[in-house]
């Protein structure tokens, strides 16, 4: 029972991963850009989440809401203020602009919430689920946040698949040039990029949080890193990618604390990402892209 419990809580983990995965492999499929700073916006739709819960005294579902909503906004804004200026320019200068606003978003946390750890109240109440006649016990937690995922990525693949603005996507991604001759507003079609991520990233605030109930201005750093990861690790620019990386990160993270050592699963994990890339540097799911010399 005990592998059985450790390779749930490594999918719920991994769940969490593929959904911070997303927001990122959606924005670089579409900008063709590392959004750095997408790993603090889970931090700030976290507080977001206490301060209407906790603070304000509101339902979790209200909180989960007006943190989805409050991280779309930040997401649009951020995107409109720091990288559509820069749009056109070399993605060195992309890239430090995400830094910076990464660094921005952690101090901004820590001028306004102090650098104290706070409790979070999950958003999750609901029973847990006990299986084999209590041998086994599934957390409420663990279950809304594999669920989730799975109807997020479900959702995500139908609104680009199905909708004209999904597909609006798609023809950015292939070529932004003749997505422009066509009449395609790019502008728009990265900003709706970035509200998607961004609330992505406060439901996953929300649930990593729920899981493990210790906020700081720093929890979303190391959350957003392995994102970045499973990102890569599936293949960044899909989106099944990113939901497969997500699961196998978490698992593999899960099972070599559990089976090898708690101090060097982060090691591991990267080492892992480093194999996968020397034999397939595309990721899993990815596709190689032959260019025009």
């Amino acid at each position: 029972m005990s592998f059985l419990s450790y390779l749930i809580n490594g999918i719920s983990l991994g769940s969490v991963y593929a959904i911070i995965a997303l927001g990122y492999t959606m924005v670089y499929g579409i900008a063709k850009m590392l959004n750095f700073a997408h790993g603090d916006i889970i931090m700030v739709g976290a507080f977001a989440v206490f301060t209407i819960v906790s603070t304000w005294g509101y339902p979790p579902v209200v909180g989960v809401l007006g943190a989805v909503v409050f991280c779309t906004i930040l997401g649009v804004v951020i995107e409109r203020v720091a990288y559509k200026p820069l749009r056109g320019t070399s993605k060195l200068a992309v890239l430090i602009t995400a830094i910076g606003v990464s660094y921005l978003l952690q101090n901004l946390a820590l001028l306004i919430f102090g650098s104290n750890s706070h409790q979070f109240t999950s958003v999750v109440t609901l029973p847990n689920l006990k299986l084999a006649d209590g041998a086994l016990t599934i957390s409420s937690v663990t279950i809304v946040t594999i669920v989730s995922c799975v109807v997020i990525m479900a959702v995500l693949l139908t609104f680009i698949n199905k909708t004209k603005i999904g597909q609006a996507m798609l023809a950015v991604s292939e070529d932004n040039g003749a997505a422009t001759l066509m009449g395609i507003d790019v502008n728009r079609t990265i900003a709706v990029t970035f509200a998607i991520g961004s609330a992505l990233a406060a439901i996953a605030g929300a649930l990593l949080c729920s899981a493990y109930p210790s906020l700081t201005p720093y929890t979303g750093s190391m959350p957003g890193i392995k994102a970045f990861v499973a990102a890569v690790f599936g293949g960044i620019g899909s989106i099944p990618g990113a939901f497969i990386g997500g699961i196998l990160l978490g698992v593999i993270e899960n099972m070599s604390k559990a089976y090898i050592s708690s101090q060097l699963s982060d090691a591991i994990v990267f080492s892992v990402l480093i194999i996968v890339l020397l034999v397939r540097p595309t990721g899993i799911m990815g596709k190689k892209i032959n260019e025009k010399v």
